[in-house]
């Protein structure tokens, strides 16, 4: 008889071979300790017998010849990773041993593991809910000090607290008006309805600002979407790598020569910045550069930031021009905007001047928010204090980086599901609808918050299990 495949022995392995001096490959189920014994000579005792949290020395024969000596770690039910006996064998970081000792224990009767198996084990065994399964995926992902705290917040269970006391308080009003409907026949009433009503609106302003969060919390993951955007030749595309310290993108003196946007991610003081070079703006007859200054249009529309360059060697008129193209773009309500006056180790003092006051009485007579810097890209001039300004302007990333933030797309929806919910259980309880129709709203709103954790997943939850963790590593 074939072992369900949520309780066979797995294996795989946790680091990637070759990239440093120890690789780790890790089983976890039933067998994994009979599996170990099967395969690795202790200099005393058996993996079997031994201890849980114990380190063991010893070493694997291949065809007769020694393939490594390793170290064996004993994890002992329920209190591994997975929930099961689980081992992790420490070998040389060579991807040959690797593949061999993993070929060898599938030999021996453990099978390869599927992407995110591990957690989803821990998951189905109660070591840890949904939500905090998905977030070992991000720990792993996170490159800066900021998407770090986040996400470990999210794996110790801030984030799930207040879910659980959110699920509680819809349990509670839900269970008050499905006790009023069994006992419809006698008219009792065991839920005040405006104490209902103020329960709801409570709970749906903490499910709305948990929503919300997910637009910081996004830009704390994924990194702050700045737009590079100007005119042809401005120097767009120096600026970009001046920033990297690195030529990334193409530099020419011909106009159009980026035709398409380019992305590249800078850590700045632990903010994560997704810098998009783009193509110039203007007019063009050009089908292709016609098709990138559109997508540019696009990523400007996107964009958290806008780094507006300008030619400082361009005369007045045309200077205002490119000032009035960059500002009429600017989604005003929601974007930052940075102007930078480039080429000034080009131009003449006077000349930058009489520029920069130019900006200045524009940005007073229309009441603009922006900051204004003069910089050289190719010279490097102002670089320094650009990136400062950009800092200062993500601050808060950094500083609140400890609250609960929602950084899954799948959670901010089913947050945004509960919320809609809850707003027709209000709207419901306002206009005196019958309990029944009122229960239904609650039980929405309950099941998506039930979505997040992992509870009552429905009939097949397999398909929602896969989907969240084929994205995981096939080790973790």
């Amino acid at each position: 008889m074939n072992k369900s495949p949520l309780t066979d022995t797995i294996v795989a392995p946790a680091t990637t071979p070759g990239t440093g001096a120890i690789s780790i490959v890790r089983m976890s189920g039933p067998d994994s300790f009979t599996i170990a014994d099967a395969l690795i000579q202790l200099k005393r005792g058996s993996i079997s017998e031994a201890k849980a949290y114990t380190i063991h020395f010893g070493a694997v024969y291949s065809n007769g010849s020694l393939l490594d000596e390793v170290l064996v770690s004993v994890f002992r039910s329920p209190h591994s990773y997975t929930g099961e006996d689980a081992v992790e064998i420490s070998t040389h970081a060579s991807s040959y041993i690797v593949s061999e000792l993993i070929r060898m224990l599938m030999g021996a009767g453990a099978r390869l593991a599927q992407p995110g198996e591990f957690t989803r084990r821990a998951f189905l065994n109660g070591k840890m809910d949904l939500a905090q399964a998905e977030a070992v995926a991000d720990v792993i992902s996170s490159t800066t000090s900021a998407s770090h705290r986040v996400a470990m917040n999210q794996l110790k269970g801030t984030f799930s607290a207040q879910l659980q006391t959110l699920r509680e308080e819809l349990l509670q009003m839900a269970s008050l008006l499905e006790l009023e409907l069994d006992f419809s026949e006698e008219d009792v009433e065991f839920a005040n309805r405006d104490q209902l009503l103020a329960l709801v609106q409570e709970t749906r302003i903490h499910v709305e600002n948990l929503a919300a969060s997910f637009r910081q919390g996004n830009l704390i993951k994924n990194g702050v979407p700045v737009a590079i955007v100007g005119a042809t030749n401005a120097g767009k595309s120096t600026l970009l790598n001046a920033l990297l310290g690195d030529d990334r993108a193409i530099v020419s003196d011909i106009p159009g020569t980026t035709r398409d946007t380019i992305e590249e991610l800078l850590n700045l003081d632990g903010i994560l910045f997704r810098f998009i070079d783009t193509a110039g703006i203007r007019e063009s007859q050009d089908e292709v550069e016609k098709m990138g200054i559109a997508r540019t249009l696009h990523k400007l529309s996107q964009a958290e930031m806008v780094l507006g360059v300008l030619d400082g060697t361009a005369d007045p008129l045309v200077f205002q021009e490119q000032v009035n193209q960059i500002l009429e773009k600017v989604q005003w309500d929601n974007q930052k905007c940075i102007l930078l006056v480039n080429k000034v180790d080009l131009a003449s003092d006077e000349a930058v001047n009489k520029n920069v006051s130019s900006i200045n009485n524009l940005v007073t007579q229309s009441d603009y928010k922006v900051d204004i810097i003069q910089i050289s890209a190719k010279a490097g001039l102002g670089i320094e204090k650009l990136k400062s300004t950009l800092r200062a302007a993500e601050n808060d990333l950094v500083s609140n980086a400890d609250a609960t933030f929602v950084t899954n797309t799948r959670h901010y929806e089913a947050l945004s599901k509960a919320a809609e919910a809850l707003r027709d259980v209000a709207s419901a309880l306002s206009n005196n609808i019958p309990s029944d129709l009122v229960a239904e709203d609650l039980r929405a709103a309950l099941s998506s918050i039930n979505a997040i954790l992992g509870k009552d997943l429905g009939l097949d939850p397999d398909i929602v299990l896969n989907r969240i963790f084929q994205s995981h590593c096939i080790g973790k």
